[in-house]
C-alpha cells in the first residue's frame, strides 16, 4: 500500500508541475488580441448610420438613431473581457421612457452562446481575425412574424482604432435587404 501511495504523490505533483508549465501558454494565447473591457459611449459624429441597401449613408445622423443601432447596444455600454469571455451590459430607453437593461455573453472561442432578451433568443458566435485586432460576432434571432418564422443575421465586427472603439453592423432583414452602419464610441 506504500508503493500506491507514494505513485500517487508522484503522479499528483507531475500534473501540478504540468499545470504550472502550461499557463504561461495559456496567457499567450491571449496575448496580442484586443481588449474591448471599459466603459463605451456612442460618439454619433464620428458614426455612420445605414439606410436599407447601403444606400444614403450619412454620418452622425439623428440622436434616437444611436439607440436602435449598433447591435442593441445603445447609446452606452460597459464591456468586461475575460480569457475566453466577453460581456456587454448596457441600457436604453425603450418607447415608453423606462429603462431596459441588457446584458449579453460571448464566449471567444468560436462556440456557440444564447442570449435571451425579453421573450427573445438569439445565437451568437464570436471568432478572432487571424491577427487578434478585430473580433467578428454573427448573431441570428428567429422571430414570428404574421404566422411565419423569420430569421435576421447581424454581422458586428469590433476593433480598436486608438481609444475608440469601432463596431461595423452588417444586419440583413428577413426582407432580404442589408444594412450597414459603423458605430464609434469613446471610451469613458
Amino acid at each position: 500500500m506504500g508503493k500506491n501511495v507514494k505513485r500517487f504523490q508522484i503522479t499528483l505533483s507531475a500534473m501540478i508541475i504540468l499545470a504550472f508549465l502550461a499557463m504561461p501558454f495559456t496567457a499567450i494565447g491571449q496575448a496580442g488580441k484586443a481588449n474591448f473591457a471599459g466603459s463605451w459611449a456612442l460618439n454619433a459624429e464620428k458614426s455612420t448610420f445605414g439606410q436599407a441597401g447601403g444606400a444614403g449613408q450619412g454620418q452622425g445622423q439623428g440622436q434616437g438613431q444611436g439607440q436602435r443601432m449598433g447591435g442593441g447596444m445603445g447609446r452606452e455600454f460597459v464591456v468586461v473581457q475575460a480569457a475566453n469571455l466577453l460581456t456587454v451590459e448596457s441600457s436604453r430607453q425603450n418607447q415608453d421612457g423606462g429603462t431596459v437593461k441588457t446584458t449579453s455573453k460571448y464566449t471567444l472561442d468560436g462556440k456557440e452562446s444564447v442570449n435571451t432578451t425579453g421573450t427573445r433568443e438569439s445565437k451568437s458566435t464570436a471568432t478572432w481575425s487571424a491577427d487578434g485586432k478585430t473580433l467578428t460576432i454573427k448573431t441570428s434571432r428567429t422571430f414570428d412574424m404574421n404566422g411565419e418564422s423569420r430569421t435576421m443575421t447581424t454581422t458586428q465586427e469590433w476593433t480598436l482604432a486608438g481609444a475608440n472603439l469601432q463596431v461595423k453592423n452588417i444586419s440583413a432583414t428577413p426582407q432580404g435587404e442589408n444594412r450597414t452602419t459603423t458605430m464609434v464610441y469613446d471610451k469613458k
